[in-house]
């Protein structure tokens, strides 16, 4: 598709579900390279994102498998034996977040080797505070030729690691790789994004030991191993902002179903500065606005739990 033609003018009106959210279903992709039994996965969004993940996730030797359920779509992954340590470029690029697969195969299998989201890119790297956070919990890494080689052939210990900026990809990085690490591990200037406290409670479910959930301090406690589970997807907060706005926008009433008003906080206040109705339902939200003119508002974008910096644009619109 290399065009999309608009006929505007109409008010929004209905109910539409919200899928689950991306920035979650792919980290909790990569964690079931942890366990050898299964991790089933529900409110899998349908995504060339989780298919690349997918894809890197076979060629290591997990078994994926599509399919909808009882409670919607569903992915299953069972890593019963890692194949392949190896993730290569090819793979890698089609998804920055796919270079998270080196902690959990190091924590699992103690060495990997999976190449940089920009290969050989001269200058500072997006992943420089992965790799250190990788480190401070005892890997040796290498850098040669776009690739990381990391081993800690003696397992992973814990270690306090101090983010100096928030990050969130770090963040559920050095999560993966500590849950299956010796000893204790604390994330401080942790990022604090529904999506991390998602994977953190999936691992918990799974048999970690996490505390400071939804907190800038993560305690992580290693474990020898862990088990599979089932868990259901957190809800893609940028999607249901975005229909929210579109409903803002056109004098709509739109009721957002399979969705977390908390998630949506700093949004909803605005919205509700802007003139627009914002009233919580069973299962969602309901967005009306009733003909009357939308109020300027000043907005700052912030690291959660502040206005997503994701939805600044469509707010703007």
């Amino acid at each position: 598709m290399d065009r999309i033609a608009i006929t505007g003018g109409a008010r929004l009106n209905g109910a539409i579900p919200i899928s689950g959210a991306k920035n979650s279903a792919i980290k909790l992709m990569a964690a079931s390279l942890l366990t050898e039994q299964p991790l089933r996965l529900t409110n899998m969004p349908r995504l060339a994102d989780t298919r690349f993940l997918g894809e890197l996730l076979r060629g290591l030797g997990v078994s994926v498998t599509e399919q909808d359920g009882a409670d919607g779509t569903e992915t299953v992954l069972h890593a019963a034996e890692i194949t392949s340590t190896f993730a290569p470029y090819d793979l890698v690029r089609q998804m920055r977040a796919s270079f998270n697969v080196l902690g959990p195969l190091l924590a699992r299998t103690g060495h990997a080797r999976v190449s940089l989201p920009g290969g050989c890119t001269i200058g500072a790297r997006p992943v420089d505070l992965h790799l250190q956070a990788l480190s401070a919990l005892g890997a040796v890494i290498e850098l040669e030729e776009g690739y990381v080689s990391a081993q800690a052939p003696k397992g992973l210990r814990g270690a306090e690691i101090t983010f100096p900026f928030v990050s969130v990809g770090a963040t559920e990085h050095a999560l993966l790789a500590a849950v299956l690490a010796q000893g204790v591990t604390v994330l401080h200037n942790a990022a604090r994004e529904p999506e991390i406290g998602d994977l953190a409670h999936c691992l918990n479910a799974m048999g970690a030991r996490v505390e400071g959930i939804d907190t800038p301090t993560l305690t992580i406690t290693g474990v020898g191993s862990l088990s599979g589970a089932d868990w259901s997807v957190i809800p893609d907060r940028i999607e249901a902002g975005t229909y929210a706005t579109a409903a803002a926008m056109t004098g709509g009433d739109v009721t957002l179903t399979k969705m977390r008003p908390a998630l949506l906080t700093a949004l909803t206040a605005k919205l509700r500065e802007a003139g627009v109705t914002v009233d919580e339902t069973p299962d969602g939200l309901r967005i009306r606005r009733d003909g009357g003119r939308l109020q300027p508002v000043d907005v700052t974008t912030e690291v959660y739990p502040g206005f997503a910096t994701d939805l600044q644009a469509q707010f703007m619109a």
